[in-house]
Formats: C-alpha cells, structure tokens, sequence
C-alpha cells in the first residue's frame, strides 16, 4: 500500500520537533510493508541544517516553498492508497491540506495528523470557519500525537468522525546507551527549544532550581537561549544535534521534562524526549500531567515534580547510583511496551481495517 504523508520534514530536526516521531513510525511501517513518499516543503532553513541523509526505508521528496510547487506535489496524492496532511508543516497548510484532499482518490483513505492538537484545537474553538473545521467532513480519519480522551472528545466535537492518538515513542536503533561525553557532564540537563508556550515553565522547573542549588551543575540545550538571564551555574550549550541527544542523555545524573503548558494542561502527551531519554537509560525528572502512568511509573521508572521546589527537593536527594537503577527501569519498560514497533502494530491494524471496510463497501 501506498502512503502520501505531507509533513514538516523528515530529514531535519532543526526547529522541528516532530521529526522523530515521524522518522521512527514511518520506519516502522515502512517495515510492514507500506510505500511511503514524504513531501516537505524548503522552508526555515531546515534543509541547510539536516541531520539524516534521505532514508532507503521512504522517499522523500522536497519541494520549493511557492504555490505552484505546493500544487505540483499535492497532486501526487492521486496515487496514494493512504493519504496523510500533518499539522504544522510550516508553508500554506490550509492550502495544502485543500490541495491534498482535493487530489486524494475517492477510494483512499485520508488523514489528518496533528501532532500538536492542544494549539490547532484552540484555533478551532476561537474560528469555526476554520480551513480544517470546513475540511473535517471530508477526512476519514484524525490521528493525534497524543492527549487521550479530552483530544479525542474536543475532535469529535468540531466535526471529526473519528479521533485516535498514536502516542510517541521510542526508536531503539536511534536512541540508546552510549559513553558519557564529557561536554554534557551536570547535575541536571534540559534540552528544549525556547518557545512562548515553555519558557515561563523553564524558567520555574529549571532556571528556578539552578539559582537555589547553586553547588549543583546545570546544562541547558536547545536554540534561543542566549540572551536569556541566567545563574553562573547553568552551562548554555545552544543547539544540540540529534546525532548527541543519546550521549546528552545518559552523561548527566538527571535529565528534565518540561512540557509546553497547553501540553501539560491536555495531559496525555509524553513528548519525544520522555521516551529519547528513556530509551538511552537516563534517570528522567519531568513536570507532572495527567496519564505520565500509563507510559512510566512515578517514582521506580520516572520522578514527578509538580513545581521547580520539586525539582530542586528531588536533585539535592538523588545519587548517582539510584538514578541509574531508575534510568534503567525505565529503559526496560518503554524497549518492552512504548516502541514504534509497538505503535506502528496499531497504525497498521487502524490503516488495514479501514481499507478492509472499503473493499467489502464496494462489492
């Protein structure tokens, strides 16, 4: 079967953050036997910073950022089996998603993926002449990054047929143990992109901590943080390629989760990075929300910390020793229940019933 997936980009993770739940699912389809094409537009310099040379297990095709070039590529869904527009792919996305769906087959089966429902829902609520609220009669299928049973009832609400999260997860083949780097030696990591929807909650979960425990080392990864204020013992490292996330994990003693707020207020949405440092062993501190159970459990496989005092209580009394044991619980637990292997198993079984259904419709 064939799949037309219109995403942000597959072979850059430069101000990208889904691009590792859609390199390790799609590689996992990939797997099952699906074809799969990945259009991305050559937007915001993601080319220039690519991280992955374009994979043997799908096609990617890059396309100018200009309408014609848009229309040009949205035609190619004629060909597809399964056509999927993602959220946020960053040029014209309701042009596209009108272009795609008006291309798609009759026959095929054709998808939203939002993976980033808390921001597109809040649009919807404010708007709803939306492009996407007018397309939803016309989409067979919304699949989410994550947000359990609010996302899926809010979806059913504006119009969706039907609402399923496919929740992040772990890639083993690109995340796991590797040596301690010194550049990434700390107490405390963070990895995050500044962001106006996480800098209040990095400011109380991590810069917070730091200027209370000021004999403990704290380092801080991800892009636009540079003029931010901060303790003398936070070591600023910028942007921090993918190819360094596994050693960036495991160097620490703890690495944080801090989610975006309309994520936390969701609930039900692991990020990337949960099931990242996971997978590499790392003893995990995220902020709290609702579900962190269903994926880990709080206090043998992950530490909850409900605010920055939290944070700073649960660092002063964790040693080297107990965050390995965690860090390696956890390890265990998503290599055994939360890999893409595991995630794609329910795409794929979603993808076949649905086409099933349409087979046993027309005779």
């Amino acid at each position: 079967m064939k799949i037309a997936f219109y995403g942000s980009s597959l072979v850059s993770a430069y101000w990208n953050g889904a691009a590792t739940y859609y390199r390790g699912l799609l590689r996992a389809l990939s797997g099952k036997g699906y074809e799969i094409t990945f259009y991305e537009p050559n937007v915001y310099d993601r080319q220039k910073n690519r991280d992955i040379d374009p994979p043997d297990w799908c096609r990617v095709v890059v396309y100018e950022g200009t309408i014609d070039a848009l229309k040009a590529v949205a035609g190619e869904a004629a060909s597809a089996d399964i056509v999927v527009k993602a959220s946020g792919v960053g040029f014209e996305d309701d042009l596209l998603l009108e272009e795609v769906l008006r291309n798609a087959r009759a026959k095929a089966i054709k998808i939203f993926w939002d993976v980033d429902a808390p921001a597109t829902l809040a649009e919807l609520r404010v708007n709803p002449d939306h492009p996407l609220c007018r397309a939803l009669p016309r989409i067979d299928l919304v699949l989410t990054y994550g947000g359990g049973d609010p996302v899926v009832s809010a979806y059913r609400s504006v119009g969706a047929a039907e609402c399923i999260p496919v929740y992040n997860a772990l890639d083993p083949q690109t995340h796991h143990p590797v040596p301690e780097d010194p550049r990434f030696v700390a107490d405390l990591g963070f990895l995050g992109n500044r962001l106006p929807d996480r800098e209040a909650r990095v400011e109380h979960f991590f810069l917070e901590p730091a200027s209370r425990l000021r004999d403990r080392k704290f380092l801080l990864g991800g892009s636009g943080w540079h003029d931010k204020p901060m303790s003398s013992n936070v070591n600023y490292i910028g942007h921090v390629p993918t190819r360094d996330h596994n050693a960036f994990n495991v160097t620490p003693m703890a690495v944080l989760n801090i989610s975006r707020a309309s994520m936390a207020e969701t609930g039900f949405s692991p990020a990337t990075r949960v099931f990242e440092a996971a997978g590499a062993g790392a003893c995990l501190i995220t902020d709290y929300w609702e579900g962190i159970d269903l994926f880990l459990k709080p206090d043998e496989e992950i530490l909850v910390a409900r605010d920055g005092e939290d944070v700073a209580a649960l660092l002063a009394g964790l040693a080297p020793r107990g965050a390995q044991e965690i860090g390696e619980r956890a390890r265990q637990r998503v290599l055994a229940e939360h890999t893409y292997a595991n995630r794609a198993e329910t795409v794929d079984a979603i993808f076949r019933a649905r086409l099933g259904a349409r087979v046993e419709a027309a005779e």
